[in-house]
């Protein structure tokens, strides 16, 4: 069963990577662009699939007492291991002073520690949502048909180093017409040659960093991630491969690999997702992590108002593309990008696939869609979580979602 899990999840991301049709001129240039870049997920199944079983054949059976303690011992040290990271980037950049060889010796030091204690970190946090999702009774898309108490898809994820994502937006709308997997290890500079690149084409494109990767088995969540982005994120990609079961999820599938493009299926999907992980995660750290906080989690308190601001930037840009007057949107947004900075937001680009990108989350600021609106009054409306679930997971059309509300 898993061996079938992982031919399915390359074919997803194989689809996702080398999608979409319809102008050959423009997909053989960007393939130009961008092959000497392309995620290969071929050789990170076989490096996954090979770590899954050294760890099993070396792990030994530990007693549960301390479980949540070494869940909470690796956090902090991750916390460490960035601030370090970017400590040393500014020195290397000559932005700053400072030792560079303590600083390397004590990153060192630290991702040392962090690599004896991340097989059992994955390990233990899977098995607790497992746990809460089997009592939330989430275990198999069949399971209105097939009552088995067993979880599928497997949940199984692995915290490390996301490949990036490159997504192509036409530059008079805003709308993800290409995504395509690139490694996880380039540089700015290769970053911003291929984005300009890219532009050269005629379209807007951004390279985005990526908080989790479903199309993979096991699922990737990213190593620089807090305990509460690292829950949420491992329960929600999971839920991504739950739902291509089913026939929203499918559709998504069918959206995602180009084959019939379904924008308001993706943000339903990607929105259902964010919601039912989120409230996994909080029941998930209520129960095994009450009091725990990390730095990272803790906002600066200011009269700004980040999530109102995106919006209304994403309502001009709107509103100046539906006029026709593209220049003036990009010059816009940089304006806005640079008044982002000046507020502490440093966004590195943004633009119209800043937008497609982000926009399929309606719950996130950078969406004006309202089907997070909807789903969430659906969400008040049902009995369960589990009942909220498949009702959406059901549905083929947002006019479902719209019918559904009472």
């Amino acid at each position: 069963m898993r061996l079938k899990l992982i031919a399915i999840s390359l074919l997803l991301l194989c689809l996702l990577s080398g999608s979409c049709s319809s102008v050959p001129d423009f997909d053989d240039q960007l393939d130009s662009i961008v092959n000497p870049y392309r995620f290969s997920a071929v050789r990170w199944e076989v490096g996954a699939i090979s770590d899954e079983v050294r760890q099993w054949l070396c792990r030994e059976q530990e007693a549960d007492d301390n479980q949540t303690e070494t869940v909470i011992e690796y956090f902090p040290l991750v916390e460490q291991i960035n601030s370090l990271e970017t400590e040393i980037a500014a020195l290397s950049a000559d932005e700053k002073q400072g030792d560079l060889a303590w600083l390397e010796t004590e990153l060192n030091s630290l991702q040392e520690q962090r690599m004896t204690l991340i097989g059992k970190v994955e390990s233990i946090i899977a098995s607790q949502i497992k746990e809460v999702l089997a009592e939330q009774g989430i275990l198999h898309p069949l399971d209105e048909y097939i009552k088995l108490k067993v979880s599928f898809p497997p949940l199984n994820f692995k915290l490390g180093k996301l490949p990036y994502l490159l997504v192509i937006s036409p530059r008079d709308r805003i709308e993800s017409i290409r995504e395509i997997a690139l490694q996880p290890d380039l540089t700015l500079e290769e970053m911003e040659s291929i984005e300009n690149q890219a532009d050269e084409l005629g379209v807007s494109s951004l390279v985005a960093g990526l908080g989790g990767a479903g199309a993979l088995y096991p699922t990737l969540v990213t190593e620089s991630a807090s305990l509460q982005f690292a829950i949420d994120t491992a329960v929600e990609e999971w839920l991504h491969q739950y739902l291509a079961f089913k026939p929203l999820g499918f559709l998504y599938v069918l959206d995602l690999a180009g084959i019939s493009r379904n924008y308001e299926i993706a943000t339903m999907n990607e929105t259902l997702a964010g919601i039912v992980s989120k409230e996994i995660g909080a029941i998930i750290r209520q129960k095994y992590y009450p009091g725990y906080e990390n730095s990272a989690q803790q906002e600066q308190e200011s009269g700004f108002d980040f999530n109102l601001e995106m919006r209304e930037i994403r309502r001009t840009v709107d509103e100046y593309l539906a006029q026709g007057e593209i220049e003036q949107a990009e010059e816009f947004m940089e304006q806005k990008r640079q008044y982002l900075a000046s507020m502490g937001y440093y966004i590195r680009k943004l633009n119209q696939a800043y937008f497609a990108f982000h926009g399929t989350y309606a719950d996130k600021p950078t969406s004006i869609s309202p089907i997070g609106v909807e789903l969430r009054k659906l969400r008040e409306q049902s009995a369960s979580l589990k009942d909220f679930l498949n009702m959406v997971a059901g549905m083929t059309s947002r006019q479902d979602l719209i019918d559904s509300i009472k």
